[in-house]
């Protein structure tokens, strides 16, 4: 893969991950903020950057836990 195409994944994670901060609701945030570390951990692995790849793995189940959280208080609500 060439550097340009792994430049254009880090860079889509990155805009992802901004906009994620401008939306309002946390549920909008942390599912953004969530498909952000995906591409980001992805871009990782294309570097071998093992940084990258543990800190967004964590904010991953960091989301994915927090989002099913949401969900149950959300449902509690219904």
């Amino acid at each position: 893969m060439s550097n340009l195409t792994i430049d254009i994944i880090g860079y889509v994670g990155l805009v992802i991950n901004l906009y994620s901060m401008s939306t309002k609701g946390e549920f909008k945030l942390r599912l953004f903020s969530l498909l952000a570390n995906v591409i980001y951990i992805f871009y990782g692995l294309l570097l071998q950057a093992f940084p990258i790849i543990i800190g967004c793995s964590i904010a991953v189940v960091l989301h994915l836990y927090r989002i099913r959280s949401l969900k149950k208080i959300q449902a509690s609500y219904d």
